[in-house]
């Protein structure tokens, strides 16, 4: 089955989850945040949602850091 992860064209197989596919991924299912055909998913959700043929998936990854604030 063909979707679309972040504008790339990407095989994957039937019967995948969004889970599944953040783990395929390597990604932290824990910080990221996903959209599927302009609709944002809920965290909750991405065990039960089923990718379909066609699917467009933008993921986005929170990226820790930053300096802090300074007393001085």
């Amino acid at each position: 089955m063909h979707i679309q992860v972040n504008g790339e064209s990407r095989r994957v197989r039937e019967e995948i989850n969004v889970t599944g596919l953040l783990q395929d991924l390597q990604l932290n299912v824990e910080r990221v945040a996903v959209e599927i055909n302009l609709e944002i998913l809920d965290r909750g959700d991405f065990d039960v949602r089923i990718l379909e043929e066609g699917d467009r998936i933008e993921i986005m990854s929170f990226i820790g850091g930053g300096g802090g604030i300074s007393d001085s």
